[in-house]
């Protein structure tokens, strides 16, 4: 069987590699001749310097090499994997040259070198990346798949590999024993293109007589689990050609929940949701970010504060704080914080903000659209009740009335509410008028507790700052 459309992958890997250090050659040409400590150099620590340089990008790329060939990868992971990338570079570049000479000032261009690689390298990723996906749109650098099984699952799997092509899925056909089942034939055999390669039964007395079978790079098995011994076997042979097995749930087999594995000693359990914020490490780190940050930026926003307290009250006498309770943390009530942008209404607890509400004064209005009414809520950041990150705390009120409509609608409690969240940034910002707007909205904060990282919490800063100067339309 051939896989030589795989073998491009280690190709495109090397290839942009090499691009990496064709960046940073670059770069270190254009600092020998501009920067002006790198230029007043002597040419033998300019020749140091530069091996230097590149030696630390050999031991970077060694860990932290590119991922964007990879079929299912995220931009955050991108991101994440440039930033690391550049950033262990910078680091082992200073140690091996303050040990070579410990008064050479490179601290300073090593930032420069490494600011302008990072802006660099992330424009590169994202030219490479629409090339990677022209090029196996066009036919090249696929995997090449096999089902077996005859359950509609397989059809809804087939689909999902094969709606963006530019994840270099093609399939092959299917092994299934139809019977009683008849009645799935027909939709699957439209869905895969009438790939039938036999049944079941041949399948297996084809690996029984140890026939050699082009099964492509990936097996996904969709079986009950009573015929164990069948599934062990094509597992065996899998592992035996070196294809990747997939076993995928009947349809009538799945629970129509969200499991995640866990293990107690040996024991393997399955929980609903992993709560990557219940671990004291990851709990920590938020936290002190949190701290820090909100600490940050209270200070430096207070000199505006009188400015911003004075054009609330002439526009709108009353407080220049808005105090509402709210759910927190393990569905716990708390008092949030924000400048009053409204007039003194007796609606606030129950009706949300819309486009153009009548209890809105201008300034107040201008506050919502540039986030600058939530400023007071990094107090409740710095006391406990919420995080920079996470999701948006709702009033009461919602939170009695959509518990009843959304069966996961506390699972969000299990993590502190923030300023801005996953979902804000994802379009789901703002008024709910209808019940699968908020439906969206808790699947997008239960995905932020269940894949969070500290790079997703930057993502969703930068995303929110973003809004500043790009308005968002559903910010009123």
């Amino acid at each position: 069987m051939s896989r030589r459309n795989n073998q491009t992958n280690t190709i495109i890997k090397w290839v942009i590699i090499i691009g990496d250090f064709l960046v940073l050659n670059l770069l270190l040409l254009a600092l020998q001749k501009y920067h002006p400590a790198v230029s007043s150099w002597i040419p033998a620590k300019k020749e140091v310097f530069w091996v230097v340089c590149n030696m630390a990008m050999i031991l970077s790329q060694w860990k932290f090499c590119t991922i964007i060939h990879e079929r299912i990868v995220s931009g955050g992971d991108i991101l994440r994997r440039v930033i690391t990338l550049n950033i262990v570079q910078i680091i082992t570049a200073y140690l091996v040259m303050k040990a070579i000479d410990i008064n050479l000032p490179v601290g300073w261009v090593l930032v420069h070198i490494g600011s302008i690689q990072i802006f660099t390298l992330i424009v590169v990723r994202l030219f490479e990346r629409n090339i990677i996906k022209r090029i196996r749109q066009l036919g090249f650098n696929t995997r090449m798949v096999t089902f077996v099984g005859n359950d509609p699952e397989l059809v809804a799997l087939y689909e999902r590999l094969s709606k963006n092509p530019t994840l270099g899925y093609r399939v092959k056909g299917f092994y299934a024993d139809f019977g009683a089942s008849a009645q799935n034939e027909e939709s699957i055999e439209m869905a895969l293109g009438k790939k039938r390669l036999g049944t079941l039964h041949q399948l297996m007395e084809s690996i029984k007589r140890n026939e050699i079978l082009d099964l492509g790079d990936e097996l996904y098995v969709c079986l009950s689990r009573r015929e164990r011994e069948k599934i062990q076997i094509l597992s065996h042979y899998c592992d035996k050609h070196v294809i990747r097995f997939y076993f995928v749930p009947l349809s009538v087999e799945l629970l129509d929940i969200h499991l995640k594995r866990e293990l107690l000693d040996d024991m393997e359990l399955f929980t609903t949701h992993e709560i990557l914020l219940d671990n004291p490490v990851n709990k920590a780190i938020k936290r002190i970010f949190d701290i820090v940050t909100s600490c940050i930026i209270l200070l430096c926003f207070i000199p505006l504060f009188p400015f911003v307290a004075l054009i609330i009250h002439i526009q709108s006498p009353g407080p220049i704080f808005f105090r509402q309770k709210r759910t927190g943390i393990n569905g716990c009530d708390f008092v949030c914080y924000k400048f009053r942008s409204m007039h003194v209404n007796n609606e606030a607890d129950t009706i949300q903000a819309t486009e153009n509400d009548p209890r809105k004064f201008p300034f107040g209005d201008f506050m919502r659209k540039c986030n600058i009414d939530e400023m007071p809520q990094f107090w409740n950041v710095l006391k406990g009740d919420m995080s920079i990150v996470g999701p948006r705390p709702h009033m009461l009120y919602h939170t009695d009335l959509y518990r009843q409509l959304i069966n996961d609608y506390m699972v969000r409690h299990f993590v502190k509410p923030g300023i801005t969240g996953w979902a804000q940034v994802t379009g789901f910002r703002g008024e709910t008028k209808e019940l699968w707007q908020m439906e969206e909205r808790v699947k997008r904060d239960i995905w932020y507790m269940e894949h969070w990282s500290v790079w997703l919490d930057l993502r969703i800063i930068w995303m929110t700052f973003k809004t500043i100067f790009i308005h968002d339309e559903q910010a009123y």
